[in-house]
């Protein structure tokens, strides 16, 4: 059984157990949580498609980690002008447990 969910702004095709990074969630290690967007269910042969959401369909999760990935550094430069920046970023993230697929 798979689900795909909608979360901060992007796509996820999920299954149980399975551990992803999305965008920062508000919470701490071990709280759980529940996607109420989903789009499509998958069942074996069955399989559910929402319009846009499914109904009655949710998504648990754990929170395993809160952090922020590799920095990135973003340099802009003109030549001949002696222009030169450098700037760093690092995005922050969430990585979570799928629980369970409910469909009801």
């Amino acid at each position: 059984m798979y689900a795909v969910i909608a979360a901060g702004g992007k796509q996820y095709k999920v299954e149980e157990g399975d551990v992803l990074r999305i965008e920062k969630v508000v919470g701490n290690v071990g709280d759980t949580f529940t996607f109420d967007k989903v789009l499509l269910v998958a069942d074996g042969e069955a399989l559910t498609i929402g319009k846009p959401v499914v109904e009655n369909a949710s998504v648990n999760a754990q929170i395993v980690e809160q952090d922020k990935s590799k920095k990135i550094l973003v340099f802009k430069y003109k030549r001949r002008k002696g222009y030169r920046r450098t700037q760093g970023h690092r995005q922050p993230y969430t990585a979570i447990k799928i629980g369970s697929i409910v469909t009801a």
